[in-house]
């Protein structure tokens, strides 16, 4: 999936640093030099034969616009970050052209920014959560006596013991106000209830925001609140929230403040107070960092105090695994918690935490998340700590994830990106057909050129490039399913060789004139054989590899 989506930004935007054949730290000098030998080599004034002419015109004038866009220092940061199309940004064109390249950068992505803002206004972020709770207790702590006399008897009942639904849509008023309306709905052991709550907010500086919010249900009477963000210095910000709960029995306020301060770099330390039917003060130490997730946390309050620890390795694999560990203790008991979350697909994310403690028992929950709706499955197993149990909620989940992954998830993801890339060659046909004639077109005016090159080198025995390819390279075995999918691009190479010396800079080769992709969305890869000093070399070489030649360790060793 990515190397189609990297190959569709190249059919959409020539890849200028590759058309010169340059590096992307290219100096003026390096892209004058550049431009001046395409330009000899594509001028129309070179060719008398009028379709010749027409097509020089053509690639000369597409080596020009390269060269204008890179020899400009404000186009080329704005190509460099964005390619070909980030020059045709709405606002673009009256931006002061005097500025530096990193006040370029800034006014574009400003100008990004407010692109952005003015297309979130014209629509909402819908966020859900599904959480369906069961009750499995009696598949590890039977009370046997009951089931003598029923009459299905051996069967253990599964019981969805709890649901809650709830949703919440935002609707951006102005740039500055938001509002959020969100409901939820709940049911346990046979009772139910709801609420629905309406919030607005408004960014009142770049520092602080404020939230009016009042909401309603049949559990508990209106509520209404305000909220207040603000940061006190650049490492230091408190929240501040206060709340009046109408009901039959009364007015209940309640209150709630949070300090919190940049310790270091990855280290935050944060101190609430709460105060109202459960009143409490934490304090807590969050440190996050590339790699792991860690948090300590030390409450003391009515009903409940505790003390929690816990810690998150991160892999840095490309599915984002996760594995975790907690431990919780306090006047209720001690909880310990151990888990792994991995992302299944570009947009979901799947965790299973495995949950054991005292009074409360063995627990399993799995948690997917996908894109902003979270789907949630608690499970509660036994009301005491059975090892059975543990080990069930252990190995269970990991033998169905690796089953589904295997049978179901893998399967499905190889059929995708195979659909994904035939409708990308597809959708690609014409331009591939394009690039293909400006190819040959290049190749036709390279003739003569490369004609002269090669007498020059052979003159001196330099360096002579007898066969070069470029594209798709299988093996034997692979043949008889899949086409060698290459073009000969001896000539375009030969053209590019300079005091018997070819450079090729770390760009795919696509780009390179009288070159084009023949299998969009494969790996590539460039086959040479030439000649240097009448000695036979060869080299493979990967699409985005720098490629210099001649080596000595290219050399053929032939026996004697």
């Amino acid at each position: 999936m990515a190397a189609a989506l990297e190959n569709e930004s190249e059919l959409d935007n020539n890849d200028y640093y590759s058309l010169l054949n340059v590096r992307r730290e290219a100096t003026l000098d390096e892209l004058k030099s550049s431009y001046r030998r395409l330009c000899m080599l594509y001028h129309p004034d070179k060719h008398r034969d009028p379709e010749l002419k027409r097509q020089a015109e053509q690639l000369f004038n597409l080596v020009h616009q390269a060269y204008e866009v890179l020899s400009d220092p404000q186009s080329r940061a704005i190509y460099d970050i964005f390619g070909k199309k980030g020059l045709e940004v709405e606002g673009w064109e009256v931006v002061e052209r005097k500025r530096t390249p990193a006040e370029i950068r800034e006014e574009y992505e400003r100008l990004q920014r407010d692109r952005d803002e003015r297309r979130l206004q014209q629509r909402t972020n819908p966020k859900g959560t599904v959480s369906v709770g069961i009750d499995a207790t009696d598949l590890f702590d039977r009370y046997e006596e009951d089931f003598e006399d029923m009459p299905e008897g051996g069967f253990p009942r599964i019981e969805i013991s709890r649901m809650h639904i709830s949703q919440s849509i935002e609707a951006p008023l102005t740039t500055m106000d938001t509002a959020v309306l969100s409901g939820s709905l709940t049911t346990h052991n046979g009772n139910g209830g709801g609420n629905v709550n309406l919030c607005v907010r408004r960014v009142t500086s770049a520092g602080g925001w404020g939230e009016l919010e009042c909401a309603a249900g049949d559990v508990r009477g209106p509520v209404f609140g305000v909220k207040v963000f603000r940061n006190v210095t650049s490492y230091c910000f408190a929240t501040a929230h206060c709340s009046l709960q109408f009901s039959s029995r009364g007015v209940r306020p309640s209150s709630s403040a949070t300090i919190a301060r940049h310790l270091d770099q990855n280290t935050m330390g944060y101190l609430q107070w709460r105060w109202g039917v459960q009143s409490a003060m934490t304090t807590s130490v969050v440190r996050d960092t590339r790699t792991s997730h860690f948090t300590l946390a030390l409450q003391l309050g009515v009903p409940q105090s505790y003390l929690m620890m816990s810690f998150q390795y991160k892999f840095q694999d490309e599915d984002q695994t996760k594995v975790k560990g907690s431990v919780k203790t306090g006047f209720f008991g001690t909880v310990v918690e151990y888990g792994a979350e991995r992302k299944i697909s570009r947009h979901s994310v799947l965790s299973a935490t495995v949950s054991i403690g005292v009074p409360q028992g063995v627990s399993l929950k799995i948690r997917l998340s996908r894109a902003s709706q979270t789907y949630l499955l608690p499970i509660h197993l036994t009301e005491q700590v059975l090892p059975s149990a543990v080990f069930y909620a252990t190995v269970g989940p990991l033998v169905l994830y690796f089953a589904i992954q295997k049978l179901i998830i893998s399967p499905y993801a190889r059929s995708q990106k195979e659909q994904e890339l035939k409708r990308h060659r597809v959708e690609s046909e014409l331009d591939i057909a394009k690039k293909r004639q400006e190819a040959e077109s290049a190749v036709l005016l390279m003739q003569e050129s490369v004609r002269r090159i090669i007498e020059a080198e052979e003159s001196k025995m330099g360096l002579i490039i007898l066969n070069a390819w470029y594209g798709k390279f299988v093996t034997d075995s692979e043949q008889k399913q899949k086409c060698v999918q290459v073009i000969d691009v001896t000539v375009p190479l030969q053209c590019l060789v300079k005091n018997s010396k070819l450079i090729l800079t770390e760009a795919s080769k696509a780009g390179l004139p009288g070159f084009y992709d023949p299998c969009v969305g494969e790996e590539k890869s460039l086959k040479l054989l030439y000649q240097f000093r009448g000695v036979m070399h060869q080299v493979l070489s990967g699409d985005t590899e720098a490629l210099r030649i001649p080596k000595q360790s290219h050399r053929l060793h032939t026996e004697t």
